[in-house]
C-alpha cells in the first residue's frame, strides 16, 4: 500500500514538471544554433564579469537633516605660511560683533623660507591640479571620501591650532612698508582631522601686488558625518569664495590690510555613508542577465530560421518550371499528371 501511494505521488510530481526533458533522438542541432549559443555564452561571460565589478564597487549616499547641535565648539585646523617675519604676524578670533573671543596664543610660529623647494613645488602643483579637477568633476569627492583613513603617519604637523567658533584673521600693527601678505595655505579644515581628505583651500597661494592688500575668504561650513568602511568621523565640509583688493583710501578703497577668513556655519548637516550592493541583489541581477540573454537569443534564432526557411522555400518553388501535358482532345494542361499504382487495380 505504501509503494502504491509513493508511486502515485511520483506520477503526480512528474505531471507537475515544468521542465520536461526531451530525448536526445528528438533534438536537432545545427551550425546556426551552435553559433548563436557561442555568442550567447560569450555575452553572458562578459556581462557577468562587468556585473561582478559593479558588485565590488561602492557608492556614497548623501542624506540631509537639520543640525540640532548648538553647544559643541568648532575646531579650526590651519597651517598657513605668510611672507613676513614672525614678529610681524599676529592672529586673533573675533565674533560677529568684532569682539575678541580668544587670542591665538596657542599659535606656533616657525621661521621658514616662503619659496618652496622643487619637491614641495611638485607637491603643490599636484594638489592644485586635484583642486581644479574637483571643481569640474564633483564625483571625485566620493573617491576622496573612500580613500580617507586614520593614520598617525599622515596626520597634520603640529602647526595646527584649535580655535573656538568665531572670525579669525591674521594682521599686525607694523609699518605699512613692512607689509607683505603674500601667503600660502597648506591646510585649512574644520572639525576632526581626517588624513586623506583634500579641502578646498589646501595648496592655495596668493602673491600680494601691493603692501596694503586685503585677502578675504568667505567660507560656508557644513557639518558632516562620514561613515565609510575605513573610517567613521564627524567633520566639516566647506565652500569658499575668494576676494582680494588693494587698500587705497585716496581712491575710495577702504579697509584693513591683512588676511581675513570669515566663516558661517550652515544649519543643515550632511551624512555621507558608503554603501554596497547586497549579495542577494547581485544574484537576482545575474539571474536576470543569464535568463534574458538565453530568451532573447532563442527568440532571435527562431525568427532568423523562420525568415530563412520562407526565403529558401520561395526560391525552391520558383526554380521549378511549368510542365505541359497533352490531352486526347488536343488541349494542353499545365498541371502535373497524376500517377497511379497499377498494382492496386
Amino acid at each position: 500500500m505504501r509503494r502504491l501511494n509513493r508511486k502515485k505521488t511520483l506520477n503526480l510530481m512528474k505531471e507537475l514538471d515544468a521542465f520536461p526533458k526531451v530525448p536526445e533522438s528528438y533534438v536537432e542541432t545545427s551550425v546556426s544554433g551552435g553559433t548563436v549559443s557561442l555568442i550567447a555564452f560569450t555575452t553572458i561571460a562578459f556581462l557577468t564579469v562587468m556585473e561582478f565589478t559593479v558588485y565590488r564597487d561602492t557608492w556614497m549616499k548623501y542624506e540631509y537633516e537639520v543640525d540640532k547641535d548648538f553647544t559643541s565648539k568648532l575646531r579650526i585646523n590651519i597651517d598657513i605660511t605668510v611672507a613676513m617675519r614672525c614678529q610681524y604676524v599676529g592672529a586673533d578670533v573675533l565674533d560677529l560683533a568684532e569682539t575678541m573671543v580668544a587670542s591665538a596664543d596657542g599659535l606656533i610660529y616657525e621661521p621658514v623660507v616662503f619659496d618652496l623647494s622643487p619637491q614641495q613645488k611638485e607637491w603643490q602643483r599636484m594638489l592644485q591640479l586635484i583642486q581644479s579637477r574637483l571643481q569640474e568633476e564633483h564625483s571625485l569627492q566620493d573617491v576622496i571620501f573612500k580613500s580617507a583613513f586614520k593614520s598617525a603617519s599622515t596626520a597634520l604637523p603640529p602647526r595646527a591650532i584649535p580655535h573656538p567658533r568665531g572670525h579669525a584673521h591674521l594682521a599686525a600693527l607694523v609699518s605699512h612698508e613692512s607689509y607683505n601678505f603674500s601667503h600660502r595655505i597648506d591646510h585649512l579644515s574644520f572639525g576632526e582631522l581626517i588624513p586623506g581628505i583634500i579641502n578646498p583651500l589646501d595648496g592655495t597661494e596668493k602673491i600680494a601686488s601691493d603692501h596694503n592688500q586685503m585677502f578675504q575668504y568667505f567660507i560656508t561650513i557644513v557639518p558632516t558625518k562620514l561613515h565609510t568602511y575605513k573610517i567613521s568621523a564627524e567633520t566639516h565640509q566647506f565652500s569658499v569664495t575668494e576676494r582680494e583688493r588693494v587698500i587705497n583710501h585716496a581712491a575710495g578703497s577702504h579697509g584693513v590690510s591683512g588676511i581675513f577668513m570669515k566663516y558661517d556655519i550652515s544649519s543643515l548637516m550632511v551624512t555621507v555613508t558608503e554603501e554596497h550592493m547586497p549579495f542577494w541583489q547581485f544574484l537576482v541581477r545575474l539571474c536576470g542577465i543569464i535568463g534574458g540573454i538565453f530568451s532573447t537569443t532563442g527568440i532571435l534564432h527562431g525568427f532568423g530560421r523562420f525568415v530563412a526557411e520562407v526565403i529558401f522555400c520561395r526560391f525552391r518553388l520558383g526554380s521549378y518550371g511549368s510542365t505541359s501535358v497533352s490531352l486526347p482532345d488536343g488541349h494542353t494542361s499545365n498541371h502535373l499528371p497524376r500517377t497511379t499504382d497499377n498494382s492496386t487495380h
